[in-house]
């Protein structure tokens, strides 16, 4: 499997975790806010890197790539409000804050060494 397929696969992973943890979270007035908020942003990286894969030049991958770190950093917010506000258990919470910083720093690499082509 190629790195990028790897990485793609994460991505998708992470999307059906938030899905999964937006349905078991409260279904109060700031539970079904928050699900709403996560289900946008936590859902979307795994389409956008889709989408970066793609690109059409550098420029545009490093673009995507940006959408998905930008994505990725407001999943975490999301995910800390949660842990903060007690919403769940945090056995159910890290594994997924894990793995968004461990995807946003991926992405960040990526972004880094596709900013900076290679001096011959």
């Amino acid at each position: 499997m190629a790195k990028g397929d790897d990485i793609q696969e994460r991505m998708i992973d992470f999307a059906v975790g938030i899905v999964k943890l937006s349905s078991a979270l409260p279904k109060a007035k700031a539970g079904n806010h928050i699900a709403g908020q996560l289900l946008r942003c936590g859902t979307s990286p795994a389409p956008n890197y889709g989408e970066a894969r793609g690109a059409e030049s550098t420029n545009d991958f490093i673009h995507k790539l940006g959408i998905v770190l930008k994505e990725l950093n407001e999943s975490g917010i999301w995910l800390e409000i949660i842990k903060r506000s007690e919403m769940l258990a945090l056995e159910v919470l890290q594994p997924l804050m894990q793995e968004c910083t461990e995807l946003a720093k991926i992405i960040s690499s990526s972004i880094r060494t596709a900013s900076n082509p290679k001096k011959e």
